[in-house]
């Protein structure tokens, strides 16, 4: 990738390329607004709102809900996430507007309690995300452990049959809104200017705003275990919604806050990718990898709106009893299924999608070729998510729907499976014939391959009417998901992870350990979810924590697996340790001998990324194994950069400021 020089001229004034100085806040850090401050706002807001819902509606408890006025949790836990946020700061500029005064101005801060704020630097939130959906992640697998450890025996128990479905319902709750952000929330927030040649992110404080919404929905479904739980698994459906304990608000108001935060982290991306790119990145010249970040945000865009309605209507249905998903007064607890799925099935693409960005934009690193067809490849991309739209309603083929509907919905679903497709062969094109480097990256991009594959095949079974009526409801839908999902989207995860933590921490990850990991989690992985394709074709249903004895065997073996695949993660908790902070081991500049322009920056990063304005004059896949890589002076040292001439532009932009475009019209 050809890089130009500019200058710049900074917001006070000072000519030349050096960016400000970092700034710290002249305030003691005991008395500046932080992740102390936000919990004790959390807890003010949730006392300060149960009081006003037992005003509201004090001798009105829902019997259904264990004594708990429903009003009161409600509105508890919405004061709840309004004391986080104003406990955070999220509200400190707006207000200050409001009122007349000068916000504070965007500056860098130095130190580790910068990761406990609000925050103004995509990169500090792309490492708070990282934090986040790694604590998503874990929380969610001590369900899951949980889970697999009732499994083990058909009839002897640990927990009774509503606390069961209270642990599946919750490891799937913050499994899935885990994995809508996985990846655009660190990856997609630290990267894409990177990528881009952009020195900020677009809206820098809805960017933070995302985060903190994120964690406030995590604490809101967590309260849904002292309240009760709820039965419905994670798709929420009615009537069992209606009916479910107090543990259900729980469920509905945080996927409106998560929801919320996923809208505000979709749009910020798009805008950021559609406006900020650098000179001369033309779209044919946009790293697959962001490609996949703005289709997944148009997804969450558009999509999430829809849950977050749906959770509303169920909200008043448990509140105000108005009867929106209750069939015996006038409802349908078909809406449900609709807006839920409607949302539901793009958000398997948005979990899907960036998982290919990831491993499409690594390939070429490891194998010194060209992208393969990477028109095709980005096209790809966002045919699935045109088309996501188009098959919600097969997920009712078994639910009593219109008969005359089910021929659409299974065209639809296997339509999809065409520009699917297309992105795995642009994959399979690029390791065609070429010198692969079997780095720790590269393993866990291969594994994705391998495991979608089967994903795939086994999806092909249950988008047909005849056969999803055997298998729905069964073993077999949750391996295939999992495959899918989890056997695609976090060994996406990891491989970006081991390729970008050099340039995010100025480490290496250790090599053996890395391998030693992600051999254990790919057998693991396999001997978890593996073997429930067999339970689920011999009827073995989900959700249910007795079964027949002679599927204990495989049960077992699925158990076992699964408590080696969590110990796994722990590998990696302590490669990542020791790498870091135990024996740390410099990066290089370049480790992995990239021609990504996020490597073209100093390490750490800069506030501002880029000191000098980039001009892109080429796409960024001109490998070549024959000839070496040409190099340029960017100011900070000999970077390598692709075939062509190295120019320069002045570049008006005044980093820092909000409303300027540092990364300037594009077309």
């Amino acid at each position: 990738m050809a890089i130009g020089i500019s200058k710049t001229l900074d917001d006070v004034g000072r000519s030349g390329n050096e960016p400000p100085a970092p700034q710290t806040s002249s305030r003691p850090a005991w008395m500046s607004q932080h992740l102390g401050t936000a919990v004790i706002g959390a807890v003010a807001g949730y006392a300060f709102g149960h009081w006003i819902g037992n005003v509201i509606a004090a001798g009105y408890p829902n019997p259904q809900s264990n004594g708990e006025n429903d009003i009161a949790i409600v509105l508890a836990l919405v004061f709840g996430v309004v004391g986080w946020l104003a406990g955070i700061g999220a509200f400190n500029y707006p207000l200050a507007k409001i009122i007349g005064r000068a916000p504070a101005p965007e500056a860098p801060e130095v130190g580790w309690t910068r990761f406990f704020k609000y925050n103004l630097d995509h990169k500090v939130v792309g490492f708070q995300y990282m934090i986040g959906v790694l604590l998503f992640f874990f929380t969610g697998g001590l369900w899951a452990m949980a889970i697999r450890t009732e499994l083990l025996n058909p009839t002897n128990h640990y927990f009774g049959p509503g606390t069961y479905i209270a642990i599946v319902s919750e490891h799937g709750s913050m499994m899935m809104m885990m994995a809508t952000s996985v990846i655009i929330g660190p990856l997609g927030n630290y990267l894409t200017p990177l990528l881009i040649g952009s020195r900020k992110m677009a809206f820098p404080r809805v960017e933070a705003f995302s985060f903190w919404m994120f964690m406030a929905g995590y604490l809101v479904i967590l309260t849904a275990i002292p309240l009760g739980g709820f039965p419905t698994g994670w798709t929420g459906y009615a009537p069992l919604q209606t009916q479910a304990t107090a543990g259900m608000d729980s469920y509905l108001v945080g996927f409106i806050v998560i929801g919320t935060g996923m809208i505000c982290a979709g749009f910020n991306v798009a805008v950021t990718i559609i406006n900020y790119r650098a000179p001369g990145m033309t779209w044919n010249r946009v790293p697959i990898f962001a490609w996949s970040l703005l289709a997944v945000s148009s997804l969450l865009t558009l999509a999430t709106p829809l849950l977050a309605t749906a959770c509303y209507f169920g909200i008043l249905d448990r509140t105000v009893l108005t009867s929106i998903y209750v069939d015996e007064h006038g409802g349908s607890n078909f809406l449900w299924e609709n807006l839920f799925w409607f949302f539901g099935h793009p958000e398997v693409y948005i979990m899907a999608i960036p998982g290919f960005g990831i491993v499409a934009e690594l390939l070429p690193v490891f194998t010194r070729r060209p992208l393969f067809a990477y028109r095709v490849g980005a096209a790809g991309m966002f045919g699935v998510a045109l088309l996501s739209f188009f098959v919600w309603q097969h997920h009712l083929f078994d639910s009593g729907i219109n008969p005359d509907m089910r021929p659409l919905f299974m065209l639809t679903t296997e339509l999809i499976s065409i520009p699917t497709g297309f992105i795995y062969l642009v994959g399979l094109g690029t390791l065609w014939r070429s010198k692969i480097r079997l780095e720790v990256p590269m393993l866990f991009c291969l594994a994705l391959y391998f495991n979608f594959l089967f994903g795939g095949i086994s999806g092909v079974f249950v988008s047909d009417v005849p056969a999803d009526v055997t298998l729905h409801g069964s073993f077999f839908v949750m391996a295939h998901f999992h495959y899918t999902i989890m056997g695609g989207l976090m060994f996406a995860f990891f491989a970006g992870i081991y390729y970008w933590i050099p340039k995010i921490s100025g480490k290496m990850l250790n090599k053996r350990l890395g391998q030693i990991h992600f051999w254990c989690m790919f057998v693991f992985f396999n001997l978890t979810f593996f073997p429930l394709f067999f339970v689920g074709i011999l009827g073995m249903p989900r959700r249910v924590f007795e079964y027949a004895h002679n599927l204990q065997v495989w049960n077992d073996v699925s158990s076992v697996g699964a408590f080696l695949l969590g110990a796994s993660f722990l590998i990696f908790i302590a490669n990542f340790v020791w790498s870091i902070y135990i024996a740390p081991k410099k990066a290089p500049a370049n480790p992995w001998g990239s021609l990504g322009l996020e490597w073209q920056t100093p390490t750490p990063v800069p506030f501002f990324n880029f000191e000098r304005i980039p001009v892109i004059l080429s796409d960024p896949y001109h490998y070549d194994e024959q000839d070496p890589l040409p190099v340029a002076d960017l100011g900070g040292g000999l970077v390598p950069v692709a075939a062509g001439a190295v120019g320069s532009v002045d570049m008006p932009g005044e980093p820092g400021i909000e409303g300027t475009d540092p990364g300037g019209s594009n077309g």
